[in-house]
């Protein structure tokens, strides 16, 4: 599973406490082209899709009535246009109801 299979859900998790629903996308690829934007996004459409759909709720039941977010894990650090367009990402994601992150984490 990564940034390269955008029809694939890489993990879902729901949190203990809150009950919120993430849906994680990883991302193994070191930033530098417009291409890798374009996978990102695809991941991200592909998401939005399967939740927007309610095919999150066949495949996962329990996520009905729970917050749900789309995270990214980046493997490297992103640089400033991909900041620029995780925040482009963050407003459209949180108009269409739902929360969005990202972060860093070595794998």
């Amino acid at each position: 599973m990564s940034i390269e299979q955008a029809n694939v859900i890489d993990f879902m998790s729901t949190d203990p406490i809150s009950g919120s629903v993430t849906l994680t996308a990883t991302d193994h690829l070191e930033w530098g082209s417009g291409e890798h934007l374009l996978l990102v996004q695809e991941k991200l459409n592909s998401y939005l899709a399967f939740v927007e759909s309610g095919e999150i709720f066949e495949s996962y039941p329990a996520a009905k009535g729970k917050s749900i977010k789309l995270d990214i894990v980046c493997q490297f650090e992103p640089n400033e246009e991909a900041i620029r367009f995780f925040s482009l990402c963050g407003e459209v994601i949180k108009n269409a109801g739902f929360d969005f992150g990202y972060r860093v984490e070595k794998f």
